[in-house]
């Protein structure tokens, strides 16, 4: 990510003081936007119109994910620190950019096209200061998510809270305070699009870090949403990738245990046949090869999570 940052156009940077971007403050807060040029303005006054009503240091600083538009300028005119990427490199990409851009306790991500409702921030700061992530929970019933998604959202959302072994009220929400010593950690592994908020909520809730849910109101964005349908098997392939990476048996148990009732099932039948099939054989055989590497990967997993210290035999 390194080559990204030093991709920042001379134009930025002529705009930004280095003591600025070195400065360290209590939150930062990291707005990725792409082709935004309607809203990031607006949206950069209401966010610091409710840090003022905070007693915290604070940096607002926008990430110009590729635009072709004039977000740049529009973020830069309210007065943001703006990072402009040469190239979209995706949601995930912008918001890594700005995090290892800037130096504060807490990370505080919002979206661009006024989705999320920024008044919500200082209540949310106040939260994060007991806990590693605070997230704002959209109501799924809003009018202001389309129709047509709902269902997909519930489903992941469903989908996510059985695998993390804990409720989870919204999934994806692209509003929340993150405590920088948690985040950091997992940056590495988050990815470059979309689905940085939902890696970053599995990320935490698998290891046991401390996230909170703040009911917030979800309002019509600004302009048109970058959002495809293919997107859906993305964000499931993710959520399977995540929960495999942290609880693997999560994903393999299930698997084996299907398997091996079909073939405890078809074993019933063969004996009723007196006729042992070469299927029931091989699907027996397969649910224990899935326990075995479900094992394997859990062990793994342990391993990378809670690396073991060899105590020299000296």
């Amino acid at each position: 990510m390194s080559s990204t940052l030093t991709s920042v156009s001379s134009h930025v940077e002529a705009q930004v003081s280095p003591s600025t971007s070195d400065k360290e403050y209590d939150v930062v807060i990291v707005i990725p936007a792409y082709n935004e040029q309607d809203a990031v303005g607006p949206t950069v006054d209401r966010v610091r119109a409710a840090m003022d009503t905070t007693h915290h240091s604070f940096d607002i600083l926008v990430v110009d994910d590729g635009s072709t538009d004039d977000t740049t300028d529009a973020a830069i005119q309210h007065g943001a620190r703006v990072i402009t990427l040469q190239s979209n490199g995706g949601y995930g990409a912008a918001l890594k950019t700005g995090i290892r851009a800037s130096r504060s306790k807490f990370v505080a991500i919002i979206d661009a096209d006024g989705t999320y409702p920024e008044h919500n921030l200082p209540a949310m700061i106040h939260r994060a200061e007991n806990v590693d992530m605070v997230v704002g929970a959209r109501d799924q019933a809003s009018k202001a998510i389309p129709f047509m998604r709902r269902p997909a959202k519930r489903f992941l959302t469903w989908l996510a809270s059985y695998l993390a072994g804990r409720i989870i009220p919204d999934l994806n929400s692209g509003l929340r305070i993150i405590r920088r010593s948690a985040v950091e950690q997992f940056l590495p592994i988050f990815p470059q699009g979309f689905s940085f908020t939902t890696t970053s909520t599995l990320a935490m809730l698998c290891t046991n870090h401390r996230v909170v849910y703040e009911p917030i109101e979800y309002l019509k964005r600004v302009g048109h949403s970058k959002i495809r349908p293919v997107d859906f098997f993305n964000f499931l392939i993710l959520v399977l990738r995540t929960i495999v990476l942290f609880n693997p048996l999560k994903v393999f148990v299930p698997a084996g245990c299907f398997l091996a009732a079909v073939g405890a099932g078809s074993l019933v039948y063969d004996v009723y046949t007196w006729n042992l099939s070469d299927s029931t054989v091989m699907t027996i055989l397969a649910a224990m090869m899935i326990w075995s590497i479900g094992l394997l990967a859990d062990m793994i997993s342990r391993l990378q999570l809670y690396p073991v210290r060899v105590r020299s035999m000296t």
